[in-house]
């Protein structure tokens, strides 16, 4: 079979009409944010096709849960994982945690494909990078699931508390974001009682739900969406949530936007809708675009708690757990100093005139770079 060399391929493409900009190639992926590596999986007997993306191990082993998601493309799972993974760098390390980034995703319809099999084979190729990455739960990941896993790896953390794991994250997530919104609610109004406080929560799944429940028992009054219809209407029956819409959410006049769900819901069009003085929630890459956005709640006089600050219960739980270290007194702690924190980067924004999102990358590159040459 007669072959082409690159340069005789364009020319054909431009002599045709059809010359297109080259694609971005995996390298050219990862050398903005400098991710160490990026690993596919693929095992045609179970249908697993898998993204593993490794940001930084300069804390220790990069450490993040595993989701798995019908993407519309490799392309959208591949730019899911390099932004998660970057997140969970700096979740740890301002969190005081000696892990670093990671993440995985998984390509494909959850009901469809996920069985003990094809979480074994997946376990296998953890197992592979021989520690560099350790995997945990995330979104379409259940208990079951990392049990699975766990019988081809150790690499993974956030296992049932019945085999001597630390069980479920979300109440320590929820209670993270909840000591996030006191300290911006405290920053905004001076107080951080939310007794009488508008809540509105973007999605009421294990963070979002429990995360109502604290709010409720605070007096806060408390407005809900998701996706889930079910989910909607036990929230409003146990906790007497007021149920709104998907899009409907940013234009409750509430005090606190708290997003619970996927990530990119601060974006110019939601911006410009809400009128809340305050946000703070569990979603990771909360920001479309983390300069302009983070900029544009400055500007607009929002009081933002970085979401690599305030939900960092989840990665506390689950290092804690994978470093020997596990107990809830020991978590709760911790999560409790989330408060300090957030106060500490919330007026340091202030008085520096730049955005909170800022201020907390700072933080955490500078804990990275302080570590990274005592090791």
């Amino acid at each position: 079979m007669e072959t082409i060399s690159a340069d005789q391929s364009a020319t054909l493409q431009q002599e045709n009409g059809k010359s297109e900009p080259a694609k971005p190639s995996v390298f050219d992926r990862m050398q903005p944010y400098e991710h160490e590596q990026i690993v596919h999986c693929y095992d045609k007997t179970t249908g697993l096709k898998a993204i593993v993306a490794i940001h930084s191990t300069a804390l220790g082993p990069a450490m993040g849960g595993t989701r798995m998601w019908n993407y519309a493309s490799d392309e959208e799972a591949l730019t899911d994982a390099i932004r998660l993974a970057r997140g969970m760098t700096y979740k740890s390390a301002i969190s005081g945690l000696n892990v670093g980034g990671g993440k995985a995703v998984l390509i494909g319809d959850p009901k469809k494909l996920k069985n003990e099999a094809y979480l074994r084979r997946f376990g296998r190729f953890i197992d592979g990078l021989g520690g560099k990455y350790v995997t945990a739960g995330d979104v379409n990941m259940t208990l079951r699931d990392l049990e699975y896993i766990s019988m081809e790896t150790r690499h993974v953390t956030g296992l049932p508390e019945t085999i001597g794991g630390s069980g479920s994250s979300g109440v320590i997530t929820a209670y993270g974001v909840y000591m996030g919104i006191k300290a911006a609610a405290k920053e905004a109004y001076g107080t951080d009682n939310l007794e009488g406080k508008k809540v509105a929560v973007q999605g009421v799944g294990a963070v979002g739900r429990k995360l109502t429940e604290y709010l409720v028992k605070e007096k806060a009054v408390v407005f809900a969406s998701d996706v889930s219809e079910d989910k909607l209407q036990r929230i409003s029956r146990e906790f007497g949530a007021h149920v709104v819409s998907m899009d409907g959410i940013y234009d409750i006049p509430a005090d606190i936007y708290s997003p619970c769900a996927l990530g990119a819901t601060l974006n110019d069009e939601t911006i410009a809708r809400l009128t809340c003085q305050v946000i703070a929630g569990g979603a990771n890459n909360q920001l479309a675009d983390e300069q302009k956005h983070g900029a544009m709640l400055q500007k607009k006089g929002i009081i933002y708690a970085p979401d690599i600050l305030v939900n960092a219960g989840g990665i506390m739980a689950v290092a804690a757990e994978y470093l020997g270290q596990y107990s809830k007194e020991y978590l709760f702690q911790k999560a409790e100093r989330i408060y300090d924190v957030c106060r500490d980067v919330l007026q340091q924004a202030t008085r520096q005139q730049v955005s909170s999102y800022q201020i907390a990358m700072q933080m955490a590159e500078d804990r990275i770079t302080d570590v990274s040459q005592l090791r």
